[in-house]
């Protein structure tokens, strides 16, 4: 089981339209965000999750369309939901 704790007890709620510009359901146009202290932890949460049944959405790595630092990985639980592990780099803690 994973929980907020695990990485650095942070979250973020982004209230927008689905990316894949699809209608929202409990699978798309939500997800949860945990903010993590390190690039280790999103490596080590994502890895969690699909230890755990979670299937990939997006392998850790730098997303430079999100801002110069961001580091992230992406995985749905078991009933679907996604969850984005978030590393915004040292000066944005």
């Amino acid at each position: 089981m994973l929980s907020a704790t695990d990485c650095g007890g942070g979250g973020r709620v982004w209230v927008m339209t689905p990316f894949n510009e699809e209608a929202a359901d409990p699978g798309n146009g939500n997800m949860v965000g945990f903010s993590c202290d390190s690039k280790e932890q999103v490596d080590t949460a994502h890895r969690i999750a699909l230890t755990e049944g979670g299937t990939n959405e997006g392998n850790p790595g730098p997303r430079p369309l999100y801002g110069p630092d961001f580091y992230g990985a992406y995985a749905r639980d078991l009933d679907g939901n996604k969850m984005s592990f978030v590393y915004l780099g040292e000066d944005q803690h």
